[in-house]
């Protein structure tokens, strides 16, 4: 007989591993803090938390509204992960797949050392398009969401509503290849729980077969189609964890590369220099996505770039901690077409 578990099943047993290795990490002073995610203040919602007791575990939960980045909160270091007298804190971290392919990458950027950290692995099956749900909506109240069989249930004061999971889950989680953080042979301790064994990513791209049928004009509207409601807030910077420079180039003022108005022009060259300084780095994580107000899907752009990368440099970001980043390096035989001789 096959026992066809619903999301709540899932949900719950990844949650109860993912306490349980926690507890045990704290028990055993492996780490000194651990960072995951607990409930949010409203609905739709969840919030990161930092725990350094035995007893706080059970703040810790998994659900599919969990889409903060966490590696965001390791660079820059803050002030709750660093003590006087012990410096850097050995930190836990509940770790999906992007989360783990994130701290990979930022090792490899030199960013943290990763033998100060705990990767607690679970098995991440798909964060909710939030925006999306609340658009579908409309203006009514949601108090209560949650997930029922094979479908996300939101409730309000007169109504109820289901949405199947599998349609409404972000676009990126529907072609997702790693689900759990990558098993890294090199540092065989770092990753305690669900993790997963891949040398490689073999990805097809198939969502992106109708963009790229566009022609250029089409392609260009669509991208001012998709980005002309930003409000230039910021929030998918924020919420980048491969976007930690001390001085966005959207902040400088000597040189000013364009003025700070919600200008369709100005709004397109921020998200596609922003893109570009992600070129290789991206880890699929849909971050940068779910926090926007404005339900804004920038996925598309990333996305692009990262088959560009894996076709022309056969790389994939966050999966291996010796590798450099195409961007970051270079070799004598580097192929140099882009570049022209003079007759």
């Amino acid at each position: 007989m096959v026992i066809i578990m619903g999301i709540e099943t899932e949900n719950s047993e990844i949650e109860n591993s993912m306490r349980e290795t926690a507890r045990s990490l704290l028990k055993e002073k492996k780490v000194d803090v651990i960072i995951g995610y607990t409930n949010g203040t409203v609905p739709l919602s969840s919030a990161p938390i930092m725990i350094t007791k035995e007893e706080e575990v059970e703040k810790l939960i998994w659900n599919n509204l969990c889409y903060v980045n966490l590696a965001k909160y390791l660079v820059p270091r803050i002030p709750q992960l660093i003590d006087p007298e012990k410096g850097d804190l050995k930190v836990g971290i509940v770790s999906k797949g992007c989360v783990g392919r994130a701290l990979i990458h930022l090792s490899v950027e030199n960013q943290i050392n990763l033998e100060n950290i705990k990767m607690i692995g679970i098995p991440c099956n798909g964060i909710i398009n939030r925006k999306r749900i609340e658009k579908e909506v409309g203006e009514k109240e949601i108090l209560e969401v949650f997930a029922f069989g094979n479908d996300i249930v939101v409730k309000g004061k007169d109504f109820e509503q289901e949405f199947s999971f599998e349609e409404y889950i972000n676009e990126l989680c529907k072609v997702c290849k790693v689900k759990s953080p990558p098993v890294l042979e090199e540092l065989a301790e770092i990753c305690i729980g669900e993790c997963q064994e891949i040398s490689s990513i073999g990805d097809n791209f198939e969502d992106l077969v109708e963009f790229e049928s566009k022609t250029t004009e089409e392609k260009w509207d669509y991208i001012k189609d998709t980005l002309e409601t930003c409000t230039r807030c910021y929030a998918c910077r924020e919420a980048c964890p491969m976007c930690y420079c001390n001085l966005c180039f959207v902040d400088q003022n000597k040189p000013i590369w364009f003025e700070k108005t919600t200008e369709i022009s100005e709004i397109i060259a921020f998200h596609l220099v922003r893109a570009m300084h992600l070129a290789g780095r991206c880890v699929a994580c849909g971050a940068c996505s779910s926090v926007c107000p404005m339900g804004i899907d920038l996925n598309l752009i990333t996305r692009k770039l990262e088959k560009i990368v894996k076709e022309r440099f056969n790389f994939t970001s966050g999966i291996d901690s010796k590798k450099m980043p195409p961007m970051m390096d270079f070799s004598m035989d580097d192929a140099e077409e882009f570049m022209l001789e003079e007759d």
